[in-house]
C-alpha cells in the first residue's frame, strides 16, 4: 500500500493549496479535512460522535461549532452558521451526522464507488460488512511486512497497523466498516483526476 501513502501526501499538499482561494465554506471544511490526509474527514467524525453524548447521531449548533474548534478547523462563526444551515434540511435545529460526514466526503464516479466496494467485498470474507483481523487471514499476506520479516511484529500486529490505515487516529477499534473504507478511499480520489488510473491502482492493491 506504499503507493496509497504517496497519494496520501500527494491530496493533503493539493487541499491546503486549494485552501488559499477557497470560498465557499462546505468546500472549505472538506479541504481542511483533506489536508490531514485520508482519514481526515473520518478523524472528524470520530470528534462529532465523542461530543454526542445521549447517542442521538444528532449534534446542535453549539456542539456543531465546538466539534469544529476541537479538530482545530479554521472556519468563523457565519461560516459555521452557513455549514450548518446546509445540513439542517428539515430546519429543525439539528443535524444528522452520518448524513454530514457523505456529503463532506469529496464526490466519485460509479467506477471508482464499485471498484472501491469491490476491494470491500473481497476482504470483508464473513460478509458482515465489517472487516476485522479475522477477515484478513488469508486475503492480505503479512509475509513480506519488513516488521513481520525483522521478527519485530507477528501477523497480528502486522494486520491490525493495515486496518488503523483506515480507522481514525483517535480511536482505533481493529474494525474497518464499509462507510470508513469508503471515506478512505474518497480522500485517496480527490488526489486522482483520472478514473482510469485509480480503476487500474485499486486492481493492483488488491489483486481484483
Amino acid at each position: 500500500m506504499a503507493g496509497t501513502a504517496r497519494h496520501d501526501r500527494e491530496m493533503a499538499m493539493q487541499a491546503k493549496k486549494n485552501l488559499s482561494g477557497c470560498t465557499d465554506p462546505l468546500e472549505k471544511l472538506r479541504l481542511q479535512c483533506l489536508a490531514r490526509g485520508s482519514a481526515g474527514i473520518k478523524g472528524l467524525g470520530r470528534v462529532f460522535k465523542i461530543m454526542d453524548d445521549d447517542n442521538s447521531r444528532s449534534l446542535d449548533f453549539k456542539e456543531f461549532l465546538k466539534g469544529l474548534s476541537d479538530y482545530g478547523v479554521m472556519i468563523d462563526k457565519n461560516e459555521a452558521q452557513q455549514l450548518f444551515s446546509i445540513f439542517d434540511k428539515d430546519g429543525s435545529g439539528t443535524i444528522d451526522f452520518d448524513e454530514f460526514l457523505v456529503t463532506l466526503r469529496p464526490t466519485m464516479s460509479n467506477a471508482r464507488k464499485e471498484i472501491i466496494m469491490q476491494a470491500f467485498r473481497k476482504l470483508d470474507k464473513t460478509g458482515d460488512g465489517v472487516v476485522t483481523i479475522e477477515d484478513l487471514r488469508g486475503v492480505y499476506n503479512a509475509k513480506y511486512h519488513p516488521k513481520y520479516q525483522n521478527g519485530e511484529w507477528t501477523e497480528d500486529q502486522v494486520f491490525r497497523s493495515f486496518l488503523d490505515n483506515f480507522d481514525s487516529p483517535y480511536d482505533k477499534d481493529g474494525q474497518v466498516t464499509k462507510d470508513e473504507f469508503l471515506n478512505y478511499y474518497a480522500g485517496v480520489s480527490a488526489s486522482i483526476d483520472n478514473d482510469v488510473y485509480f480503476v487500474l491502482m485499486m486492481k493492483n492493491a488488491w489483486k481484483l
